[in-house]
């Protein structure tokens, strides 16, 4: 398999990684590269946009919540300096409506953390024809739950108040779901 996505690349395998866990960055990087791309690694989005001005690649992996703001800004700025590049969006902080917003701002995927790195390369490579596959493990109904409740509470722009009064809940109750993490 290997092989194959080797040949997926094209020429221009320049790679974008822009996360704010170190770690993470330098083994996804060994990672990318072992699959044919040239990864430049950063960590903020700062720096991220500073490549993306000035040598923008061909393929990106941007995390949506960095340290200095938020990764979106990166991938506006891609799909305006070069409209070609694939970018995927990756996040610890899975919702349906950052997915839907990174899609719209030009994004080509948006992944969970965590993403290996074989699920990563398939969605820079994928062509508008493949399809995935179906979720080995499909969400569970709390994780819906919370999907809606992120949901709303981004399209009432991060305002608890209002949130909780469009869902009938209440305010500490909604505050209390807000500060866990994702269900499974």
């Amino acid at each position: 398999m290997p092989d194959r996505e080797l040949q997926d690349i094209g020429e221009d395998n320049s790679l974008l990684l822009v996360d704010d866990d170190e770690p993470f960055l330098r083994r996804l990087a060994r990672a990318m590269e072992k699959r044919g791309f040239e990864p430049t690694a950063v960590l903020s989005v700062a720096e991220g946009k500073a490549v993306a001005a000035t040598r923008p690649p061909a393929y990106a992996v941007v995390d949506l919540r960095l340290e200095d703001g938020n990764g979106l800004d990166v991938v506006e700025l891609l799909r305006e300096t070069r409209p070609d590049s694939r970018v995927v969006v990756l996040t610890g902080y899975g919702a349906i409506a950052t997915a839907v917003a990174a899609v719209k701002i030009g994004a080509t995927d948006y992944m969970s953390k965590p993403a290996d790195a074989n699920d990563i390369t398939q969605a820079l490579l994928a062509t508008g024809e493949d399809k995935p596959p179906p979720p080995e493990n499909p969400m569970s109904a709390d994780r819906v739950r919370w999907e809606h409740i992120q949901r709303v509470f981004e399209l009432c722009d991060r305002n608890v108040s209002e949130t909780a009064r469009r869902l009938n809940m209440h305010r500490r109750t909604l505050q209390r779901i807000l500060a866990k993490r994702s269900p499974r």
